[in-house]
C-alpha cells in the first residue's frame, strides 16, 4: 500500500487539525492568486460579506473556482494524473447527450411520429449503419458520426438521412424499444400522468383481488446484498445534461422550491403535497454544472456546502428535489442519482475517501464557514445518533465544540486503524485511506454497526449502507467526537446526570418512538408483529446472514398492513428473508441429522412445530432444487414463482394505491418494490388476526370499502400503522420537559413558547424545548420536531437549521469547568461496560458479574436491563456440527442479582434455555458489552431491607 504523501508542506495529521486546516486555506489562496489575482480577491471579499453576494453572482463564483480547486486537490493528494483522466471519461461522454438533444429529440422526434415508423426495417438499417460506422457500432459512436455529419450537412446528407430513419427506429418502433429501451440516447422524455405512475394490474392473491406489476416488469430478488447498484457515469452525465440549470434564471425550484407567483408559497403536487423542494437546499444546478464541465471534485464540493453528508441522502433515499423539478408534466431530471454518482465517482479515486472528508471539514467554495473552527471548551450531548443526530454532531464539530453521541442501539466498535478509537473509547492514530475498496463489505455479509438509526434498522439493501461507515469515520476520526452506544437516555443516563457531568447543551435526536397500535381482535397473537420491530430485529441482528443464530421466524403468507414506505419495504424484505430462512433451516437440520439421527433432532419438538419444520423444510428442498436448475441452465433461480405459490407477500391498505403515503410522496418505491414480487390489496381494514388450533395467525379478516368482509390467508402479520415521536423523556421528567401535542414544546431563543410550522422550510427555527437555571438548553430535532419529521433529508435539513440557534444558546454562557477531556474520560469509564467474571453455577445456570458504573448507579430492586455482545468482537466457532457460526447474542432482558453500586459492579443469574441465554458463557472478563438500562417500574422495599428482588423473568424483554 503506498503511503499518502501530500503537497504544499503538510501532513495527514494536519487534514484534521483546525490550525492545519488553516495553512491549507492559506495555501489554496496562494494558488488561487498564481492562477487568477482577481478571482482570488472575488472569493476573499465574498468571504467577508457573503450574504451580501447575489444568489446568481454566487453561483458564478463557485463555478469560476471550480477548476481552480479541482487542480488544487490533484496537487495535494498527488493524483493529478487520476483526476485528469476522471475528468477525460466525462468529456468523452459529452457527444452523447449533445446527439440525444439536438439530433434525436429536437430533429428526429419532431419529424417521425410514432405509426411512421411501422414501414421501417430495423435490420436494413443496421446494415446501412454498421457499414458506414462499422460493425458492432456503440451509441456513443453513432452519437460522434451524427456530429461529425452535422459539421456539413450537404455532403453527408445520405448519412444523416439513414442516421435519423435508425433513430426513429430505436425510438418508436417495438422493435426499436426492445434492442434501445433502456438506452440514454434513443429516449424522449415521457409525459406523467400521476394517477398511473406505477404500471400496474390486477392480479389475484390467494384468492383476493389486488394489484401488482406484470411478469414482464419483475426482476429477480435472492438475498441481502445491495439490490440497487444506481446508474452508472453515462446515466448520470444524462441527468446532469437533461437539468436546464436554472440557477442562470434564479428559478432552482428542485432547490427552493416550486412557488406560486401571486402569494409565494409552496406550490401543491397533484396529490396535495407542497413542493418544497431539497430541504437542504443543496445547490444542485451548479453541481450539475460542474458535472457537466468535467469537473467532478468541484461538483462534490459544491453539493457539500450545504450537505456535507451527502453520502446519506441521494439514490432510494430522498426525492423532494425530484419532486419540485421544473419539468412537472414530464419525467423530472433523476437528481439523486446524479448525486449519488458524483460522490461515487470521488471516492473511487485514490485517496478518495480522504478528499471528501476533507471536503466536509475545509471547502474554499463554502463562502460562510471555509474550515473548521478551533476547539471552543463548550460540549453538546446529542442524544441519538440517526440523521438527526449524525449531522448535527458534524456541524457541531465544524464549530470547534466537543459532541459525546450516544445511542440506545449497540454500535458495533470499527477497526482502530480505521476509526482511531478503541471499544474502550481510547484513542489511537488512524491511517490514510487509498482505497474506497477497504472500507466496503458486502451487504448480506457486513456487521450490522448500528450507527446511523433509521437508516440502519429501517432503510432496506436498496441503499448501499456502506454510506453509513464512511459518514461514521468523518465524525468519529474527530479528536472532538465520542460515540457511545447502548445508552438509554432517562435510564442509563437522565437529564440532570448529564449536565450534572458538565455538558453545556443536550439535543434530542432519538427518532420515532412507539408503534402505533391497529384494534383489531387477536392483534397481539403469535404471527403479528410491528413492521418497525420486524425491521429492527432482521437488519440489527444479523438474521439474513448464514452464521447468525439469531431467532426470527416468518412465515407464507405474509400480510402487511399500511400504506407507507415502511409497509412496502417490510413486504420486500420479509418476502426476501423467507428462503434465507428456510434454507438456514434446512442447512443445519440436515447437518444435526448426520450427526444425531432424525429421531433425536424431532424428539423435543412439539406437534406444532413438527408441522412449521416440516413446512420450512420442503420449502427449503424446493428452493434448493430450484438454484440447481437455475446453475445447470445457466440462469438465475426463479424464486418468485415459488414464493407467489406459497402465498407470497401483500401490503394491505385502507384506501386506494394512489392514496397511500408511499405513492404520493415516492411512487417509485413502490414500483420498485412491485418488481420484487409484493402486490397491493386496496381499501380494506382489519377487523381481526383469525387464529389456527394453536393460537398462531392463520388468516386477516378484512373489511371491505362496500361493507363486505373478506379473509386474506395470512401465516405473518406485520403492522405498518406509522409511529409516534419519541417523546417518553417529557413523561420521565415532569415540570422540565414539556409536550405540544405529541412534539415537545418548542421554545423561541428568549424562552418564549411558539408553534413551530409544519414545514422543512420554516420562516423562522425554533429547536429549543428547555432551560436550567442557569441558562443551559435542552433543544429537539428529527422526528422528535414538526418542522423536520417524516424523513431523512428532513431530518438532516432540521440540524443544518437548527444548529446556529444551538450555538447561540452556547455563547450566551461561559462554558462549564469540566475540561472536554475529562467529560470524554468520565463517559468512557462509566458508559462502555465490561465483563468482570463469568461464573458457573450449575450445569445450566450462568452468573455474569458486568462493571458497568453509570448503569449500576442508576439500578433500582425490580429494574430490567438489556444485556448483548458485540458481533465485531464475538467467537465464530466451527466444528463438527456447523461449519461457522458467530456467536452474537440477541438483546436479553435480565434482572440483577446483585448490585454493588461502590464498585460499579451489576450481577445477573441466566437460566440456560435456548437462544441468547446460552450464549452468556462464552462471554470473557474484559470483554466489551452492551448493558441498556434499567428501565422498568422499580419495586418498593421496606425501610431496613436490602438486596435485590427478581423483577419478573425474560418476558419483561418487551420493556425494550
Amino acid at each position: 500500500m503506498s503511503a499518502l504523501s501530500l503537497g504544499f508542506g503538510l501532513g495527514f495529521g494536519d487534514l484534521y487539525d483546525a490550525a492545519g486546516l488553516a495553512r491549507l486555506d492559506r495555501a489554496f489562496v496562494e494558488h488561487l492568486s498564481a492562477g487568477d489575482t482577481a478571482l482570488a480577491g472575488r472569493l476573499l471579499a465574498a468571504r467577508c460579506f457573503p450574504d451580501g453576494l447575489h444568489a446568481k453572482a454566487e453561483s458564478a463564483l463557485l463555478l469560476d473556482l471550480a477548476p481552480h480547486l479541482e487542480d488544487f486537490l490533484g496537487r495535494l493528494f498527488g493524483i493529478d494524473a487520476d483526476i485528469a483522466a476522471l475528468a477525460g471519461r466525462y468529456h468523452d461522454l459529452a457527444p452523447l447527450y449533445a446527439c440525444k438533444r439536438l439530433f434525436v429529440q429536437r430533429r428526429v422526434a419532431k419529424a417521425f411520429k410514432p405509426e411512421q415508423t411501422a414501414a421501417l426495417d430495423g435490420d436494413s438499417l443496421t446494415a446501412a449503419l454498421a457499414a458506414l460506422i462499422g460493425e458492432d457500432f456503440s451509441e456513443l459512436e453513432f452519437a460522434r458520426r451524427v456530429g461529425a455529419w452535422s459539421t456539413d450537412e450537404a455532403i453527408n446528407a445520405e448519412a444523416l438521412a439513414i442516421a435519423e430513419r435508425y433513430a426513429a427506429w430505436a425510438l418508436h418502433a417495438p422493435a426499436g424499444r426492445k434492442r434501445h429501451g433502456k438506452s440514454i440516447l434513443f429516449q424522449v422524455p415521457a409525459k406523467t400522468d400521476p394517477s398511473h405512475l406505477v404500471p400496474v394490474e390486477t392480479v389475484a392473491v390467494n384468492g383476493v383481488p389486488a394489484l401488482g406489476l406484470p411478469s414482464h416488469h419483475r426482476r429477480p430478488r435472492d438475498g441481502f446484498d445491495l439490490t440497487d447498484q444506481g446508474t452508472d457515469l453515462a446515466g448520470a452525465l444524462d441527468q446532469a445534461n437533461y437539468c436546464i440549470w436554472c440557477h442562470h434564471q434564479g428559478k432552482d425550484s428542485c432547490s427552493k422550491g416550486l412557488t406560486d407567483r401571486k402569494t409565494g408559497a409552496f406550490q401543491k403536487s397533484p396529490f396535495g403535497v407542497p413542493l418544497s423542494g431539497c430541504p437542504l437546499e443543496e445547490k444542485i444546478s451548479e453541481m450539475h454544472s460542474a458535472m457537466v464541465a468535467g469537473q467532478p471534485l468541484a461538483a462534490l464540493a459544491i453539493a457539500v456546502i450545504d450537505n456535507p453528508l451527502v453520502a446519506g441522502t441521494g439514490h432510494r433515499i430522498c426525492n423532494d428535489c425530484m419532486k419540485a423539478c421544473i419539468f412537472q408534466k414530464q419525467q423530472p431530471v433523476d437528481i439523486p442519482q446524479a448525486e449519488t454518482r458524483t460522490l461515487k465517482e470521488v471516492l473511487h479515486l485514490p485517496w478518495g475517501f480522504e478528499i471528501y472528508g476533507l471536503l466536509t471539514r475545509w471547502n474554499p467554495l463554502n463562502l460562510r464557514r471555509p474550515l473548521a473552527r478551533p476547539v471552543s471548551g463548550y460540549k453538546v450531548l446529542v442524544v441519538g445518533l440517526g440523521p438527526a443526530g449524525y449531522t448535527l454532531s458534524h456541524y457541531l464539530l465544524n464549530e470547534g465544540h466537543t459532541v459525546v453521541g450516544i445511542d440506545g442501539l449497540k454500535i458495533e466498535p470499527l477497526p482502530a486503524d480505521l476509526s482511531g478509537v478503541l471499544p474502550s473509547g481510547e484513542r489511537v492514530q488512524f491511517r490514510p485511506i487509498r482505497k474506497i475498496e477497504d472500507l466496503y463489505d458486502r451487504l448480506d455479509e457486513r456487521v450490522m454497526a448500528g450507527f446511523g438509526g433509521v437508516a440502519e434498522y429501517g432503510i432496506t439493501v436498496r441503499w448501499n449502507k456502506n454510506f453509513l461507515k464512511i459518514i461514521r469515520l468523518l465524525l468519529e476520526r474527530r479528536a472532538a467526537m465520542s460515540i457511545i452506544g447502548g445508552v438509554r437516555f432517562g435510564g442509563t443516563l437522565s437529564v440532570e446526570e448529564a449536565f450534572a457531568a458538565g455538558f453545556d447543551h443536550i439535543a434530542l435526536c432519538a427518532g420515532a418512538g412507539r408503534p402505533t397500535v391497529i384494534p383489531m381482535k387477536n392483534g397481539l397473537a403469535r404471527g403479528v408483529r410491528q413492521a418497525s420491530d420486524f425491521l429492527m430485529a432482521l437488519q440489527l441482528t444479523g438474521a439474513a446472514k448464514a452464521d447468525s443464530v439469531a431467532n426470527l421466524t416468518v412465515r407464507l403468507p405474509i400480510v402487511v398492513i399500511g400504506g407507507g414506505l415502511t409497509a412496502i419495504d417490510t413486504a420486500t424484505e420479509s418476502l426476501a428473508y423467507y428462503p434465507v430462512q428456510v434454507e438456514k433451516f434446512l442447512s443445519r437440520y440436515d447437518t444435526l441429522v448426520a450427526a444425531n439421527g432424525a429421531d433425536a433432532v424431532r424428539a423435543r419438538w412439539s406437534e406444532e412445530e413438527r408441522g412449521i419444520a416440516d413446512e420450512f423444510l420442503a420449502h427449503a428442498r424446493a428452493i434448493r432444487a430450484e438454484r440447481a436448475a437455475a446453475s445447470a441452465e445457466n440462469r438465475p433461480p426463479r424464486l418468485q414463482a415459488l414464493l407467489d405459490g406459497w402465498g407470497g407477500s401483500s401490503v394491505a391498505y385502507r384506501r386506494r394505491l394512489i392514496d397511500s403515503p408511499s405513492y404520493t410522496l415516492n411512487h417509485e418505491e413502490v414500483a420498485l418494490a412491485m418488481e420484487e414480487g409484493i402486490s397491493f390489496v386496496e381499501r380494506v381494514t382489519p377487523t381481526e388476526v383469525v387464529l389456527d388450533r394453536y393460537g398462531h395467525a392463520e388468516a386477516l379478516k378484512l373489511k371491505t370499502a362496500e361493507g363486505g368482509e373478506i379473509a386474506l390467508p395470512a401465516r405473518t402479520v406485520l403492522v405498518a400503522a406509522g409511529t409516534q415521536p419519541n417523546t417518553v423523556l417529557a413523561r420521565e421528567t415532569p415540570g422540565f420537559l414539556e409536550l405540544d401535542g405529541k412534539y415537545y414544546r418548542a421554545l423561541d431563543e428568549h424562552g418564549n413558547h411558539v408553534r413551530p410550522e409544519a414545514s422543512p422550510k420554516p420562516s423562522k427555527v425554533a429547536v429549543l424545548t428547555a432551560e436550567t437555571n442557569d441558562g443551559r438548553c435542552v433543544s429537539f430535532f428529527g422526528d422528535l420536531h414538526p418542522s423536520f419529521a417524516g424523513n431523512v433529508v428532513r431530518a438532516m435539513a432540521g440540524a443544518r437549521k437548527g444548529y446556529p440557534v444551538v450555538c447561540r444558546t452556547l455563547t450566551r454562557r461561559e462554558p462549564t469547568p469540566v475540561p472536554p477531556a475529562d467529560l470524554v474520560a468520565a463517559f468512557n469509564r462509566d458508559l462502555r461496560p465490561v465483563v468482570h467474571e463469568v461464573r458457573r453455577l450449575t450445569p445450566t445456570i450462568v452468573e455474569v458479574v458486568v462493571r458497568a458504573p453509570r448503569a449500576a448507579a442508576s439500578f433500582q430492586p425490580g429494574q430490567f436491563y438489556r444485556l448483548q455482545n458485540f458481533e465485531a468482537l464475538a467467537p465464530s466457532v466451527g466444528g463438527p456440527v456447523f461449519e461457522a457460526t458467530t456467536f452474537a447474542m440477541e438483546g436479553i432482558a435480565l434482572t440483577g442479582a446483585w448490585v454493588d453500586k461502590s464498585k460499579g459492579l451489576l450481577s445477573t443469574i441466566v437460566l440456560e434455555m435456548g437462544g441468547s441465554s446460552n450464549l452468556c458463557a462464552l462471554l470473557k472478563q474484559g470483554e466489551p458489552v452492551v448493558l441498556m438500562g434499567p428501565t422498568g417500574t422499580p419495586t418498593e422495599i421496606p425501610e431496613g431491607e436490602t438486596g435485590c428482588l427478581d423483577g419478573g423473568g425474560l418476558g419483561n424483554a418487551v420493556l425494550f
